[in-house]
């Protein structure tokens, strides 16, 4: 039984995510995988780049915000999965030793009218360093059930 449904997710709703921070090892390791520009998996390299170090692919720190999210609260809900995403935004560099934080807004819930057992969520997220600098902002909207039709 899901914990949570549509309606737990109104207009204004935020949540904050304290996140983890991220090593070197770790950068490397998604990069090698899924990224393998120099700047995100050659420490040497990187000091030459216009970064001046290494730092993690923007993908990666897409792959962590959505790991805190199914943590904190979207494996628990009714979710019946995403029509996608917009504005996807990497706003500065994630650096070796950056903590990160995210902010999860409810920007629209709109009840389908087609499928009155549902709704779409749309969600503004915002990840920040321990700094609060933005360094990554997304909108992204999931399909939820709703309790009652």
């Amino acid at each position: 039984m899901p914990k949570y449904y549509y309606e737990d997710f109104p207009l204004g709703n935020v949540r904050e995510i304290q996140g983890p921070t991220l090593t070197e090892e770790a950068i490397i390791g998604f990069a090698t995988q899924f990224d393998p520009q120099f700047f995100h998996t050659d420490p040497v390299r990187a000091k030459e780049s216009l970064y001046g170090g290494l730092i993690a692919s923007g993908f990666h720190t897409a792959c962590v915000c959505l790991r805190l999210v199914c943590d904190d609260y979207l494996l628990e809900t009714a979710n019946l999965g995403s029509p996608g995403m917009r504005e996807l935004k990497w706003i500065a560099p994630v650096r070796v030793g950056d903590t990160i934080r995210l902010r999860v807004t409810v920007t629209e819930a709109t009840p389908s009218r087609s499928k009155p057992d549902r709704g779409v969520v749309t969600q503004c997220w915002e990840a920040f360093n321990q700094r609060d600098e933005k360094v990554f902002e997304m909108t992204g909207l999931s399909i939820m059930k709703r309790r009652e039709a």
